[in-house]
């Protein structure tokens, strides 16, 4: 399967329609999306995840509440659209995407403020289709840096998704996987099951599965035995949002397999659009990390399997200092051992 047939996100008509990522592999649907609120939930609820995708969803959740008043007066649209950028922002806080889609959708609104609502209403929706294609563009020049950097019959762990359902479509660690299986070279993935939300054992396997790429599943402490027995030849993950200085935020668990890479001198790399790149803070310290329901690591679904009345903390990204990281592989190169200096020669690069 291509990543054009794994449509995360897809317009349809009037409407937005989104692949629930929570009830995969066992099924397969698509829920359907009319206003900036119902979006706002499936972001919430994890219906979408991965920071790119995230965006995408944000930039047609804006589109939709301007289709629904484009035939109110100029001030009842403009309340219903600060309405609808508050409702959105407050969806979830680590993934930057999130807020720089936003910013985007804003600021188009901004440029055509003296057309009317139905014209500002289209023209949002040009915009947040125009962001869906530039994510898919983007993730296809990182994949082809990445790939570069895969010796082939390379064995590349990855943990949680950040593949085509993360994004628009092809994915950005997955997506280096794709393009490098793609140039003809054997790569075969060992993918965590990422706990407590299994987006390893279920979004990145199924991903794999159906393309016929190689992988094995791991619980997510079989790491570090699997790299001291020379079983990894390389780490690649997704992010959610990195600092200036290069500090990564990602799904809880990547810090301990950044480490664990390090003591064993196995390259980590980070694939991560620009967009994901927060040059506003100076370090991942600042980075908010949101805190999950308890449910989500006392069972799965409906059964529970943890004492009742256990106390317990569900955070569900931790920071990689960037002196733990090999490269940071985006659309404009590789920035290898990052620093606030090499990112900012990046983002001023023609």
């Amino acid at each position: 399967m291509s990543e054009n047939k794994i449509e995360t996100l897809r317009w349809v008509e009037d409407h937005l329609e989104m692949i629930d990522q929570r009830i995969l592999p066992a099924d397969f649907q698509y829920i359907s999306y009319n206003s900036a609120l119902s979006v706002a939930d499936g972001i919430r609820s994890m219906v979408v995840r991965g920071a790119p995708a995230i965006g995408c969803a944000a930039a047609y959740g804006v589109a939709l509440e301007a289709l629904n008043f484009q035939d109110a007066s100029v001030d009842e649209f403009s309340k219903g659209m600060e309405q609808a950028f508050k409702i959105l922002l407050q969806s979830r806080p680590t993934a930057i995407n999130l807020f720089w889609a936003i910013d985007r959708m804003r600021s188009k609104m901004n440029e055509n403020i003296s057309l009317t609502p139905k014209k500002i209403a289209n023209t949002l929706l040009s915009e947040a289709h125009e962001i869906l294609n530039e994510d898919i563009e983007i993730n296809r020049k990182m994949g082809s840096f990445g790939a570069e950097l895969l010796p082939d019959g390379a064995r590349v762990l990855t943990h949680c998704n950040a593949g085509a359902l993360a994004t628009a479509g092809h994915g950005t660690a997955l997506g280096v996987i794709r393009s490098a299986v793609e140039a003809g070279k054997k790569i075969s993935v060992i993918a965590g099951e990422t706990r407590p939300f299994l987006q390893g054992a279920r979004l990145t396997a199924w991903e794999m599965v159906q393309e016929d790429i190689p992988i094995t599943l791991i619980s997510d402490n079989m790491s570090g035995h699997l790299m001291s027995c020379g079983e990894i030849d390389a780490i690649i993950v997704g992010t959610d949002r990195v600092a200036g200085n290069g500090d990564v935020a990602n799904k809880i668990g990547t810090y301990m397999v950044a480490v664990l890479s390090k003591r064993h001198n196995i390259p980590f790399y980070v694939a991560c659009p620009l967009s994901t790149i927060d040059r506003s803070i100076s370090s991942g310290s600042d980075i908010p990390i949101e805190e999950r329901p308890i449910d989500e690591v006392t069972g799965y679904r409906d059964y529970q399997w943890a004492a009742e009345g256990v106390s317990v903390r569900n955070p569900a990204f931790d920071v990689t200092p960037a002196d733990l990281v090999t490269g940071l592989i985006t659309e404009k190169g590789v920035i290898f051992s990052p620093t606030t200096e090499k990112i900012n020669n990046l983002f001023n690069s023609n």
